[in-house]
């Protein structure tokens, strides 16, 4: 459910951008905080786990987390912001939906990506977050 604020954008718009999220998950009754890339498909979020990863295990001990996107350009006073609150859990590695990750970031021709990305495998995983609310704020502001 989007929670209109009076001051909402495009949200599809802005998550077609290649943005970097912020996945928040919990430890031990600790929060924790991930920067990742992420892929809007089916009104789920996609996140690449690797195996140096450690959310992915977070995830399977407690699925609620929350994840936040910003888009800022200080120049013309773009302030977005998107805020997701929901659960989220580890699915096996799709190399489909990794490479539609990964292209929003690196571009479509693959042999050009750095070594690290051109052959995940099924040593990694996905982690599909499913929204329960979003709130959709646009803070822009002017500049002098």
């Amino acid at each position: 459910m989007i929670q209109d604020t009076g001051k909402s954008f495009d949200l599809e718009k802005f998550l077609s951008l290649p943005l970097v999220a912020h996945l928040s998950t919990v430890k031990d009754d600790s929060p924790r905080h991930s920067p990742v890339w992420f892929y809007w498909l089916e009104n789920k979020i996609w996140i690449i786990g690797t195996a140096s990863d450690t959310f992915p295990e977070r995830i399977r001990r407690n699925e609620k987390c929350a994840i936040g996107i910003v888009d800022i350009n200080p120049q013309p006073g773009l302030f977005l912001h998107a805020g997701f609150r929901g659960t989220a859990t580890v699915k096996p590695f799709d190399k489909n939906i990794a490479n539609g990750l990964l292209s929003r970031y690196l571009g479509t021709e693959i042999e050009k990506w750095d070594p690290r990305f051109k052959d995940l495998d099924d040593d990694n995983v996905l982690i599909c977050f499913t929204p329960e609310t979003v709130v959709v704020r646009d803070q822009s502001y002017l500049v002098p």
